[in-house]
């Protein structure tokens, strides 16, 4: 079973910066992508950024070029960093990791979520 924990999170200025970090640990057997997902309330959960682990990235148009996803992979670790923060970036932000089973299906593990607060 493979267990995501973030940390991170807080509160900020609008135009400053964070920095989100996601430690996954359990057994993966073949991993397909880790990333980040946002969520407020009333919304659907929505992509942040992934990066499959080929080292191709993904993001949201509202966050490029203000968001960076990296990654350890020796440590399994994904990061976020993110700057020129704005209000609307507030979100319960969750650690996403897919795996590709032994069955050859994806599997989606998720983080307890981390909430980030950018006031204005």
């Amino acid at each position: 079973q493979v267990q995501l924990v973030e940390s991170g999170g807080g509160l900020v200025l609008s135009g400053g910066s964070l920095r989100l970090s996601c430690a996954a640990s359990g057994s993966i057997f073949s991993l397909n992508a880790m990333g980040w997902y946002r969520q407020t309330p009333g919304k659907q959960r929505e992509l942040v950024a992934c990066m499959f682990s080929g080292g191709t990235t993904n993001y949201a148009d509202s966050v490029k070029g203000r968001f960076t996803i990296s990654r350890d992979g020796a440590k399994n670790t994904v990061h976020l960093q993110m700057n020129s923060l704005k209000p609307e970036d507030t979100a319960v932000y969750y650690c996403n990791l897919q795996e590709v089973t032994k069955l050859g299906y994806a599997e989606d593990y998720w983080g307890k979520g981390t909430l980030v607060t950018v006031s204005s």
